[in-house]
């Protein structure tokens, strides 16, 4: 494929926000509306010699119960199907713009072939002007971590986590190279572009998790609660020419409450703290290409964040110790 082609459908489809990979433009009155989007399929064939479930520091694939170690799979790969609307207009001396997406399943695990498990991961609205930056409001990739999944080399792959019937996507480099950034509810404000540079700060929605048997035990349920908004930023700078790249930095800040719910065979719920944290985090990355040749570099530190989501999978390791979570 063509690399133009492939820089456009992933920044169209992973950075809706930006209008300068457009689909369709439809012009609408004082608005222009940009409809983008991909559909991709895989045929995934895995095999696990052994292990299961996870490793320490990464996802891995697994044997399942009959210890079986294959795998197949036609699914979408990293990045999903995808069907994006953008509009964007100018009033008043403001740039305001809205983008809602939806991403449906190339195949589904039911008997009947439909269960029904498409991803809404973008409903937000932009407002600003190139003079003083711009605020963004509603769902959208998260801050910390955004470049990481955005300089994958596998977006436009498969990558890990192939070989699983019916999944919704694939995993590419999360969980054994970089922590999802997730799509989260948040309010953001970017500066604007200053010869390259550019930051952006936000809130985000505190999301709630919980896993059963995290305990061990088959009736226990672990809570994982954020007590106050997420803190996410990043700062970036871009250069052109021959040698074009970027480098940025990104951190994360949550406080986080760990409770432990059990039942009895008398259907009596008991719950209990485990522990209270503040889950922190940060990376930096530089991407740098000369013609078809692209390289790029991450590292990332933290403590309590868990190794493949924000405090989500892989996470609950380690509970009733003093440092909650554990970055393995």
């Amino acid at each position: 494929m063509n690399n133009k082609i492939k820089l456009a459908v992933a920044g169209a489809v992973l950075s809706a926000a930006s209008v300068a990979n457009a689909g369709i433009i439809i012009p609408a009155g004082d608005w222009t509306i940009d409809i983008n989007g991909n559909v991709n399929a895989f045929a995934t064939f895995s095999d696990a010699d052994e292990g299961k479930g996870t490793v320490k520091g990464r996802l891995a694939a697994g044997e399942d119960a009959d210890g079986e170690g294959d795998g197949q799979g036609i699914n979408t790969g990293l990045l999903p199907a995808w069907l994006g609307f953008t509009g964007t207009t100018r009033q008043n001396d403001v740039d305001v713009s809205f983008t809602i997406s939806f991403q449906p399943n190339v195949s589904d695990n039911g008997a009947m072939g439909d269960t029904g498990t498409p991803l809404n991961r973008q409903a937000f609205v932009t407002f600003g002007d190139k003079s003083w930056g711009t605020v963004k409001l509603g769902k959208d990739l998260g801050i910390f971590a955004g470049q990481a999944i955005l300089n994958d080399m596998t977006l436009l792959g498969v990558g890990a986590g192939g070989g699983t019937s019916g999944g919704a996507t694939s995993l590419g480099g999360i969980g054994s190279g970089y922590i999802y950034p997730a799509w989260k509810g948040q309010i953001a404000y970017t500066t604007p572009n200053m010869n390259g540079f550019s930051a952006t700060i936000g809130i985000t929605n505190p999301n709630q998790g919980s896993f059963g048997n995290a305990l061990g035990a088959a009736s226990s349920t672990t809570e994982l609660n954020q007590d106050r908004f997420g803190v996410e930023g990043q700062v970036m700078y871009e250069w052109t020419g021959d040698v074009a790249g970027k480098v940025w930095a990104s951190g994360a800040t949550y406080d986080v409450t760990v409770d432990a719910s059990n039942s009895t065979p008398s259907d009596v719920t008991t719950s209990s703290e485990i522990d209270s944290f503040t889950a922190s985090v940060y990376d930096i990355g530089a991407a740098v290409t000369t013609g078809n040749l692209g390289l790029v570099g991450y590292y990332y530190n933290g403590k309590g964040v868990g190794t493949t989501m924000m405090g989500g999978a892989n996470g609950v390791l380690g509970l009733g110790d003093d440092t909650g979570m554990q970055n393995y």
